[in-house]
């Protein structure tokens, strides 16, 4: 899986595919659940300051966003290849960065977003994302986009979130809520001093994963405003050494 190749970086061309009065949004690839890459090679454990998973979710009348903090995880590196990762992030730690912490709203957001509606963390307190594949994002690669209905907080396209410059495309495990979706993104990796990092950008759609509070897709009447979106914006910033 080769994956730290400086010479080998390819700028993504964005595809915008629009339809008459609306915006365009796309999520991850999304499958089942696969192998888990062998880790071979030398490990590296990730800088957990330098290491976030930023997060934004959306209604028609309004958005959220902040971040969840990891709290341990390795990438393993042969030569200039990843062999295998495993991500660990705590979910009671989730941040709010819109609202002010310690606010009445504040508590409200973070008591629902921890309840049984989203993420139940009382049972699944934490997610985990496992690599279980690493290719290179070729010249002709496109970060797709589709279509999603419009509002003054249409989700954030994924050609707008993937980074600048992919150079690969992994795949991995990701786990919420006691459900395991695989999930394939681009990525911007670089090595330096012995150090790893990589940038992410995607969608998801928080269904996959048992987040269904709000489900747009049983809202009767969109035109009312009553639902969330089921798509969320994820960013992923890591650094291994």
């Amino acid at each position: 899986m080769k994956v730290l190749k400086q010479s080998g970086l390819f700028v993504a061309a964005a595809m915008l595919v629009f339809a008459c009065g609306q915006s365009t949004e796309s999520t991850v690839e999304t499958s089942e659940a696969q192998e888990v890459a062998e880790a071979e090679g030398q490990t590296l454990t990730i800088d957990k300051d330098a290491t976030t998973i930023a997060w934004r979710g959306y209604k028609p009348t309004g958005q959220h966003y902040g971040k969840i903090p990891a709290t341990e995880g390795s990438i393993a590196v042969q030569g200039s290849d990843i062999t295998g990762g495993t991500f660990t992030f705590d979910i009671t730690g989730l941040k709010i960065e819109d609202l002010e912490e310690g606010s009445e709203n504040y508590g409200k957001l973070w008591g629902h977003l921890q309840s049984d509606d989203f993420f139940d963390a009382a049972n699944h307190p934490t997610a985990t994302f496992e690599i279980t594949g690493v290719e290179p994002f070729a010249a002709g690669d496109m970060v797709e986009d589709m279509e999603q209905f419009e509002t003054d907080n249409t989700p954030l396209a994924s050609s707008e979130l993937s980074p600048e410059a992919p150079t690969h495309w992994i795949s991995g495990n990701l786990t919420m809520r006691g459900t395991t979706k695989n999930i394939k993104f681009p990525a911007a990796v670089s090595m330096s001093n012995g150090a790893v990092m990589a940038k992410a950008g995607f969608n998801i759609d928080r269904t996959d994963w048992g987040l269904s509070y709000g489900d747009e897709s049983t809202a009767v009447d969109k035109a009312k405003d009553q639902f969330i979106y089921n798509t969320v914006s994820v960013e992923l910033d890591f650094k291994a050494l």
